[in-house]
């Protein structure tokens, strides 16, 4: 196959290298950085109140408490993403995209991510694929549960360089380029 497609064969092999590199990180912070919450548990089905209000689900659409705790020290500022890696798009979904979150920060509290412009002493919320910055529940089509990821990132620079209508997308890249650890809680809800 690898002669046959060099460049699939290529991009397997940088994932296998990124992979590794992503455990060394991991290794490397000895495994301290949690992100947890009162909300939310590792596998299971979220709760009502943190469901969407529209799209034909009748949830609170509150979002979650974060905390977290054992971060790298150089960390100069979080990203916090909300994503569906199941959505039918071909591409996800981003329900809930935070950055500019300061160092010194270890809890986003439950209801923070109300949309609009909430603040977290230079936080901001950027655009979801709802279309408006904000947290938006999870209210996937009926079928097979959905996951939907929390990934918290501690990053080296202090301000992300994206305007305040940036994509998720566009979140996702700059965040690549400047993450020095990470911790997640994935969760899933079906209706």
């Amino acid at each position: 196959m690898a002669n046959r497609f060099p460049a699939l064969a290529l991009s397997a092999a940088l994932m296998g290298l990124t992979s590794g590199i992503g455990a060394a990180v991991a290794a490397a912070q000895g495994g301290g950085f949690v992100l947890t919450s009162p909300n939310l548990a590792e596998g299971k089905m979220m709760a009502t109140e943190q469901i969407l209000n529209g799209f034909g689900c009748m949830g609170g659409n509150v979002s979650p408490n974060l905390k977290w705790s054992g971060a790298p020290a150089n960390t100069k500022s979080f990203a916090l993403t909300m994503y569906d890696p199941d959505a039918p798009t071909g591409s996800g979904w981003w329900h809930w995209v935070v950055v500019d979150i300061p160092a010194t920060a270890t809890e986003l509290a439950k209801g923070w991510g109300k949309g609009g412009t909430s603040q977290l002493a230079g936080g901001r919320q950027t655009r979801t694929d709802f279309g408006q910055p904000g947290y938006g529940g999870p209210c996937p089509p009926p079928g097979a549960p959905h996951r939907y990821v929390f990934t918290l990132y501690a990053l080296d620079i202090d301000k992300m360089p994206v305007p305040d209508d940036a994509s998720g997308a566009l979140v996702g890249f700059n965040i690549g380029a400047h993450t020095i650890g990470k911790a997640a809680i994935t969760a899933q809800y079906k209706r």
